[in-house]
């Protein structure tokens, strides 16, 4: 990234820190007046539109300044009073989740600098009647290895866009899963599951040793992470029907753009599976073994009587 490229983030940075001091309002939100709703609406148009360009323009120059108008728009939205009642519904280039308890929502976007380069921006707004917003500063250009086991502040988040929450109770109280996704370098994606949670007074923090594997060595990780092939589909995500976080299985092969060894889905898939108040690492989740060979023709239970659709065959009768 090149010096310029780099101060207009710190300048974005800078900007969003300065506008997004939380104010002291442990009211939880109330109803949205018409006069505010209607503010806020004219405000979702103009952060549609930002948003959109900060995702699609093909000017470099015109992303970074859409992004920095971008963040000043949604602390300006975002101060009308409780605004925490608003949807955001229009508003697709931006990530926006919140938990079933509603105590919190959390906004990540990604801004695309070069080939190799992407930033992250978020924000996590408190249910307040006035606005309570921490600002999330992307410092993972700053960590040379992933920070698998170190606990991350805002002012010191590793930026992705989240695209899944789910919310879970612990010993240590309650805590919220993140599912996020880092368009890590050209040849390799990354996605992470993430641990949010919230001290006594209301400041979030990431990462807590809630994942056990069998046989790990040394304390648990505070978030996981799987590095794949940039050009490879990979699943990573909450399955309602198994109840259990199902993610692909990779394996290494040789890269073929010849940048060393990359990891690709092999079609089985592991698991993360919540159990009181832990998520088990389960390997090879579907372990289907068949019993008999397969057979070039279809068997019909050795019943000659029906045919190839299980319908009873039609006997002809003989003149």
């Amino acid at each position: 990234m090149s010096f310029k490229n780099a101060g207009l983030i710190l300048l974005c940075i800078v900007i969003f820190s300065l506008q997004a001091r939380a104010q002291t309002g442990p009211k939880p939100a109330g109803k949205l007046s018409q006069e505010g709703r209607e503010m806020i609406r004219l405000g979702e148009d103009t952060l549609a539109v930002l948003a959109y360009a900060v995702v699609n323009d093909s000017v470099e120059q015109e992303r970074f300044a859409a992004c920095r108008a971008l963040i000043t728009s949604l602390v300006r939205t975002l101060k009308v009073e409780n605004s925490f009642k608003y949807q955001f519904e229009r508003l697709r280039s931006i990530s926006i989740l919140a938990p079933p308890d509603s105590s919190f929502r959390i906004f990540t976007w990604q801004l695309f600098v070069n080939d190799s380069t992407y930033r992250y921006f978020g924000a996590i707004q408190l249910n307040n009647k006035e606005l309570k917003l921490f600002p999330l500063i992307d410092r993972s250009d700053e960590m040379e290895t992933f920070p698998a086991r170190e606990q991350l502040t805002p002012e010191r988040w590793y930026g992705v866009i989240y695209y899944n929450l789910r919310q879970f109770d612990t010993k240590q109280g309650r805590k919220y899963l993140l599912l996020g996704y880092d368009a890590f370098d050209f040849y390799t994606r990354r996605k992470v599951v993430e641990v949010l949670g919230f001290d006594a007074s209301g400041k979030p923090s990431f990462g807590a040793p809630v994942f056990d594997r069998e046989g790990q060595v040394g304390p648990p990780p505070q978030r996981i992470f799987t590095e794949y092939a940039a050009e490879a589909s990979f699943r990573m995500n909450w399955d309602e029907q198994y109840q259990m976080i199902l993610i692909d299985h990779a394996v290494p092969m040789p890269s073929p753009y010849g940048s060393g060894v990359v990891q690709v889905p092999d079609g089985s898939y592991d698991a993360l599976k919540l159990e009181k108040g832990r998520w088990k690492y389960v390997s090879k989740v579907f372990n289907d073994v068949m019993t008999e060979t397969p057979r070039p023709e279809p068997v019909l239970d050795d019943r000659k009587s029906k045919d190839i659709m299980g319908k009873e065959k039609v006997k002809k009768v003989k003149n």
